[in-house]
């Protein structure tokens, strides 16, 4: 065992502790698989992540993202909490003002350039969402059918089960407990502010891995949206999701198209770093 550069930070809030907590282990190297799993349910966040050197050049650094039952192949609030803690602990990236993240699926860029850093969100998979599986969503969560607007399946590392409702409201009137992982997989809910709301949406994420009847804010559920939004020719414009009022936190995620690239849509939030210390492990 031996000392390690730890911190622990909040993403996608301005808030300290009205975000999502994040642990990042900044000096990873030499610890296994197992070491990796084990602190990541010590910690009982949503997700732990440790930082490695990357595998070839295209990378400034690598990232594996741990939930306290599993390892996760991508995250949005660990990519942009752990970018946060690189560069706080020294990281320098190889272009300025760009860092480049690997992880499991890939390279995920992260543009420091904007009001907040953001990431890249990856490529998508948008596909039906299943009849069956809708009806017991919609069922067990006892939410109207006349309250749904469009459904769909998305998967950009994670796989979402997405249900738009009418409005924020009937998003914030949904019971969590009624939903648990393995037996349903993540179900994101989102419905629409009004004009004059302090939003655009309002995002939920219900039946995450990490065991919790809800993931405070999700940037990896919100980049999917995007994409999906993107396909349905409803992103000609920045957005603001909230998320986390029902648990308490006080999430933000900017979205935004990148008016240089159409097929690039930035991710981002603020990041708070909340502890800088040492962990033995």
């Amino acid at each position: 065992m031996q000392q390690r550069r730890f911190i622990q930070c909040d993403v996608f809030t301005d808030q300290p502790t009205r975000g999502n907590g994040l642990a990042v282990v900044v000096e990873a190297e030499g610890l296994g698989d197992q070491q990796m799993q084990d602190f990541a349910a010590w910690t009982n966040l949503a997700e732990t992540t440790f930082l490695l050197p990357p595998s070839g050049p295209e990378a400034d650094y690598r990232v594996r993202i741990f939930t306290p039952t599993r390892e996760m192949p991508f995250a949005g609030h660990p990519t942009l909490g752990s970018c946060a803690a690189w560069l706080h602990a020294g990281g320098r990236p190889a272009q300025p003002d760009l860092v480049r993240q690997e992880c499991a699926v890939g390279i995920v860029e992260i543009d420091l350039r904007g009001d907040v850093p953001a990431f890249v969100a990856p490529p998508t998979r948008i596909m039906p969402m299943d009849d069956a599986h809708l009806q017991s969503i919609l069922a067990r969560l006892e939410i109207p059918a006349d309250r749904v607007r469009m459904t769909t399946q998305l998967e950009n590392g994670p796989l979402w089960q997405v249900v738009e409702l009418a409005s924020a409201d009937d998003v914030r009137a949904v019971d969590a407990v009624r939903v648990r992982w393995p037996e349903y997989k993540a179900i994101g809910l989102i419905g629409a502010h009004p004009d004059d709301g302090d939003a655009d949406y309002e995002v939920r994420m219900l039946a995450p891995s990490s065991g919790m009847s809800e993931d405070p804010i999700t940037g990896s559920l919100n980049a999917a949206i995007a994409r999906w939004f993107q396909s349905l020719g409803r992103l000609d414009r920045p957005l603001l999701m909230a998320q986390g009022g029902c648990i308490g936190r006080v999430g933000r995620v900017h979205i935004r198209p990148d008016k240089t690239d159409p097929d690039r849509i930035l991710v981002g939030g603020q990041t708070l770093l909340l502890i800088d210390g040492t962990v033995t492990l």
